[in-house]
């Protein structure tokens, strides 16, 4: 998969109603600094263009209803532009070749830090894979996989994803019930729903996840279901910083998208905690607002 390390089962970006208050004008500075204008880059300087998957809850949705859909309406807002449109493509092998890279849009609004198909900006957030269950069954406490309640429960976990690897090191893969990485969620379901209807039934007793997309899918299936973040693997990379991804030509576009963030992060985050995001700062602690 040559565009997203992560797939479609970690988005999606990485796949609710919430509406944005816009409540303060557009800093001047950030009018201006950003589009052809200003450093001859291919950025529209009126319309924020933006490259997304037209079904990835709670990413991005056609309807508007995904926490990066806020997002981009708080960065057009920010950045003196007139409006959104979308450049909708599944986020999938290609997405940023036909997208981002074909000048068709300007931004994608989730993007894992560090992937070189894009630029980045600074991260806005930092989450992690996260370990969901149903309270009561026996798991208060849980905060890893390697932990040995964990041997005789049934364990629901995407193919492929970092998770797997530390099962398979616990030697827990006995006990899995694996669920593709890959899906179009334009026409199935996302995994993590799946996922969690099937523990709500009964059918797994443990799901790990991607962290958004489980806060997400949980509150809207079982709120009272525990989601913990894996902060504490011995082993594996649990945790990502999440920017916004630009051409790498677009420098002085990066640079005003990074001044917004830096401006608006409280605003960013209550957009997040409103998708039941797990935000975590960069000593692992939760944020809460």
């Amino acid at each position: 998969m040559d565009d997203m390390k992560k797939g479609k089962s970690i988005w999606p970006g990485l796949a609710a109603a919430l509406l944005i208050a816009v409540i303060s004008a557009p800093s001047p500075v950030l009018a201006q600094s950003a589009g052809l204008g200003a450093a001859g880059e291919l950025v529209d300087p009126d319309v924020l263009r933006v490259c997304a998957d037209p079904s990835n809850m709670p990413f991005s949705d056609q309807n508007g209803q995904g926490f990066e859909n806020k997002l981009a309406e708080l960065v057009a807002a920010r950045t003196g532009r007139k409006s959104v449109s979308y450049t909708w493509y599944p986020m999938a092998t290609g997405f940023v070749r036909n997208t981002l890279r074909s000048n068709r849009c300007d931004i994608i609004m989730g993007y894992a830090q560090g992937d070189e198909l894009v630029q980045n900006t600074n991260a806005y957030y930092r989450s992690a894979y996260v370990l969901v269950y149903r309270k009561g069954n026996g798991l208060e406490g849980v905060e890893t996989i390697e932990d040995p309640r964990l041997a005789t429960k049934k364990i629901g976990v995407v193919a492929g994803t970092p998770p797997a690897a530390n099962l398979a090191d616990a030697g827990y893969m006995r006990n899995v019930k694996p669920y593709p990485l890959m899906v179009d969620t334009r026409f199935a379901p996302s995994m993590a729903e799946v996922m969690l209807k099937e523990m709500q039934k009964g059918v797994i007793d443990v799901a790990l996840l991607w962290g958004p997309m489980a806060g997400y899918y949980a509150h809207e299936i079982a709120p009272d279901f525990a989601v913990v973040p894996l902060t504490k693997e011995k082993k594996g990379r649990m945790t990502y910083r999440i920017t916004m991804g630009v051409r790498p030509s677009d420098q002085e576009w990066k640079r005003t998208l990074n001044r917004v963030i830096r401006e608006n992060q409280k605003e960013i985050n209550k957009i997040l905690l409103d998708y039941h995001v797990p935000l975590i700062d960069e000593q692992d602690r939760p944020i809460t607002q």
